[in-house]
């Protein structure tokens, strides 16, 4: 695997994780933990965050990190 999947792969997934615990947090108010996780929709959210982050923030990510070090 080349240097870009790892670094967009590292990058994305901890953002998809972030943003479900975020998510789980923000509706605390609303559904307890349990329900929650019990849920599928929690599943299929964390997996579109996940996806979402490797494919288009870790690209972003990347290419943003490349420009910079050429300019160095």
């Amino acid at each position: 695997m080349n240097e870009r999947w790892k670094y967009q792969i590292k990058t994305g997934a901890f953002w998809g994780i972030f943003m479900s615990v975020f998510n789980v947090m923000f509706e605390l108010q609303e559904k307890p933990l349990a329900v929650q996780l019990s849920s599928p929709v929690f599943y299929f959210r964390a997996l579109v965050f996940i996806l979402v982050g490797i494919f288009v923030l870790g690209y972003v990510n990347w290419r943003q990190k490349v420009k910079q070090k050429g300019n160095q």
